[in-house]
């Protein structure tokens, strides 16, 4: 490896040792580029570049205190990590679920300035959250803990500052509360302080659809440059929340046949094809769980799950699409995947393959859509959210699904591009880290010592 490159990594195990997530979200990016470190187009080591890009310009942590509906009062822990605003305000999502910590956060945020940049839009990076779980809470009390959520974060961000929007936990119900508090707090409308907001008060038309749809138009591009159909193809996917139903949904619209979803207890198997308007009224309506898919269908497969193992990956499909969370996919899954035939993988999740699971299926000519690349279209769809804010204007759905099949197209050309300069044909993953790592290098040595 290249002795800067070793350097840093070496830092930066030591400085974040108990971040797992985090150091695995920074080794993947920083063994991929080490061509552009080898070619050093720029002084990379003079100028601290690596240093400074996996380091936080900011990591905001505060204590949420909220009353729940038997009156008593509850403390939760509040993040927001501004990472990078080298070529934009922060923006990032936020993440309500229990598993969020700082390793999360930080990992989360550093992807996020890597796939913000490969969207040839003017946004930085950041992330944010809270380990409150939204399950089993009645809607009173997801109101008093975004409010009180809000009544800390809306000090830290801004239309021109950081913009964040939802994630895991945190959907349009949320985005209003936040939204509302934020509004009360400032006594101004600044719709543009927050993204994935209802149309009725400033939100974008096609912005729920963004991510699943994007995915499915990186992966249409992926796919035809390998002079491969999509038609006709069968599909999995695991999770059925937004990524998931919206992947879902355009994969069927492009004729191909998805056969399995799944959520946190088990996976929905219909060798039919998955009734979609089926599951978007148990997850989007009822707020259920994906076994009740068999009440619409009896003849379809409930597979619970058992221990830390997704069963979706051990159906056999030709794409495999993880939209559910990190490292969802592991090694053991990849080698599943690959025995049953599966020609590629998209990653619709932050980071949901392992590294091994990812090197694993590369190695074995499966095409791999990474994250960064692949699940960006919510956030450019933020970005086009933010835009009609600032013109007080709306574009229609066509118009806006039209701006998000343009920029996921461009975003796999400049993947592809990359990958090719640097001798690593078809290694997207590679060629999106690239891609975006020489365009904030660039910004970096533009902007100084800062």
């Amino acid at each position: 490896m290249n002795n800067y490159l070793k350097k840093v990594l070496e830092q930066i195990g030591q400085r974040n040792s108990t971040e797992p997530e985090y150091l695995q979200a920074i080794h993947e990016v920083l063994t991929t580029i080490e061509p552009v470190i080898e070619a050093n187009e720029i002084d990379y080591e003079k100028l601290a570049i690596l240093e400074r890009m996996t380091e936080p310009e900011r990591v905001i942590m505060f204590r949420v205190p909220w009353v729940n509906d038997k009156g008593e009062v509850i403390v939760n822990r509040g993040y927001r990590i501004q990472f990078s605003s080298l070529i934009g305000p922060y923006k990032g999502g936020l993440r309500f679920h229990p598993s969020v910590n700082l390793s999360i956060m930080k990992f989360l945020g550093f992807e996020q300035i890597f796939k913000n940049a490969l969207t040839g839009l003017p946004i930085g990076g950041g992330k944010g959250g809270s380990d409150f779980d939204p399950k089993g809470k009645s809607d009173n009390e997801i109101m008093r803990f975004c409010q009180s959520f809000m009544t800390e974060l809306y000090r830290h961000i801004g239309h021109d500052v950081d913009v964040p929007a939802g994630d895991i936990g945190v959907g349009g119900r949320e985005i209003g509360y936040l939204f509302g508090q934020y509004k009360r707090i400032r006594n101004a409308y600044e719709g543009g302080v927050l993204t994935g907001k209802d149309i009725v008060y400033g939100g974008s038309l096609a912005r729920k659809e963004a991510t699943g749809y994007g995915l499915m138009f990186f992966m249409r591009e992926m796919l035809h440059a390998h002079n491969i159909d999509i038609k006709g193809k069968t599909v999995t996917i695991s999770g059925s929340g937004n990524v998931a139903i919206y992947a879902c949904e355009k994969a069927q619209a492009m004729g191909a046949k998805v056969v399995a979803m799944s959520d946190s207890n088990g996976c929905i198997y219909d060798p039919d094809g998955i009734d979609l308007d089926c599951v978007k009224e148990i997850k989007e309506v009822e707020r259920g769980r994906i076994k009740e898919y068999r009440e619409c269908h009896p003849n379809a497969t409930y597979i619970e799950k058992s221990g830390t193992a997704n069963p979706v990956w051990t159906i056999k499909t030709d794409i495999a699409l993880p939209c559910a969370t990190q490292n969802e996919l592991i090694l053991e899954d990849a080698k599943t995947l690959v025995k049953n035939g599966v020609i590629a993988v998209g990653e619709g999740a932050n980071m949901p393959c392992s590294e091994d699971a990812t090197k694993y299926l590369q190695e074995n000519g499966v095409l791999v859509a990474p994250a960064k690349a692949s699940n960006a279209g919510g956030v450019a769809t933020s970005a086009i959210e933010m835009t009609q804010n600032s013109m007080r204007y709306y574009y229609t759905f066509e118009e806006v699904e039209e701006k998000l099949d343009r920029i996921m197209t461009n975003i796999f050309k400049a993947c592809k591009e990359a990958s090719e300069k640097y001798g690593l044909k078809n290694d997207y993953v590679a060629g999106a880290n690239i891609a975006a790592f020489t365009k904030l290098a660039k910004a970096m040595k533009a902007q100084g010592l800062v």
